[in-house]
């Protein structure tokens, strides 16, 4: 990457089911270093999947597995209470789903990023969080664990060493963020950024290595990666634009 940074851009894909689409991830791809590949629990059929797991190959972009509870009806959206051996058993099948059909197109999944809820939960309850990365560790190959970037993340770069894994931290254009640096609620209003405040946190992030959260606190972040979600038009229509700021 050309900044100084060495900052990624990531985008949640392959979300479309059936005949349900989600996205315009044709117009993305071209312009991101990773794709999160929805896994079938909250989104996602063979067909999507193969044809995402392609064009990410076409346009030489990164591939991660985007597990998430078992909630397709609800997008993923929905917390659940579930046993950790069930947990990571869920996590391990979407993941080796992924793995497999790329295995037949010869890419190879780098890392794993969770979806929705599994995401949020598993930033506030280190139980969850642990869960998910023993399902991580316990695949048959070296996956690195994307999670998001927060005031503690030497605390989660060392419990992911525990499990031997490498972690990336991730930012967010098009979220907003509290004060706890945790993303504000999608059912508040303010939280998914329009065009001009999106475009004005990545310059911050990248000229500054912070955010300014909703109540005016600046925030800084560590991150590696950051994520524009496939399903926020707002987004994907300046995706280019971003892809800019990223390369100046």
């Amino acid at each position: 990457m050309k900044s100084s940074m060495q900052l990624l851009l990531n985008c949640d894909l392959g979300e479309s089911f059936g005949a349900w689409r989600m996205g315009v991830d044709e117009q993305v791809m071209p312009f991101i270093d990773q794709a999160n590949i929805a896994c079938g629990f909250h989104a996602g059929d063979p067909m999507v999947m193969k044809h995402t797991l392609q064009a990410a190959k076409n346009h030489n972009v990164a591939v991660g597995a985007h597990p998430s509870y078992p909630d397709l009806g609800g997008f993923g959206r929905r917390s659940m209470t579930l046993p950790a051996a069930d947990l990571i058993a869920i996590l391990q099948y979407q993941i080796a789903a992924l793995v497999g059909m790329a295995n037949n197109l010869g890419i190879q999944v780098e890392y794993v990023k969770p979806h929705g809820a599994l995401y949020n939960d598993m930033m506030v309850n280190g139980l969850i969080r642990s869960a998910v990365m023993q399902a991580i560790a316990e695949t048959d190959r070296p996956l690195a664990f994307m999670m998001q970037a927060n005031g503690d993340y030497e605390t989660n770069r060392s419990e992911a060493k525990a499990f031997g894994l490498k972690v990336m931290f991730e930012g967010f254009a098009d979220r907003c963020y509290d004060d706890r640096g945790a993303l504000v609620s999608r059912a508040q209003m303010g939280a998914v950024h329009n065009r001009e405040k999106m475009l004005a946190q990545v310059t911050q992030l990248m000229e500054h290595g912070s955010v300014t959260t909703e109540n005016g606190h600046l925030m800084p972040l560590h991150i590696d990666s950051l994520c524009v979600h496939g399903d926020n038009l707002a987004g994907v229509e300046s995706i280019a634009d971003i892809r800019r700021l990223i390369d100046q």
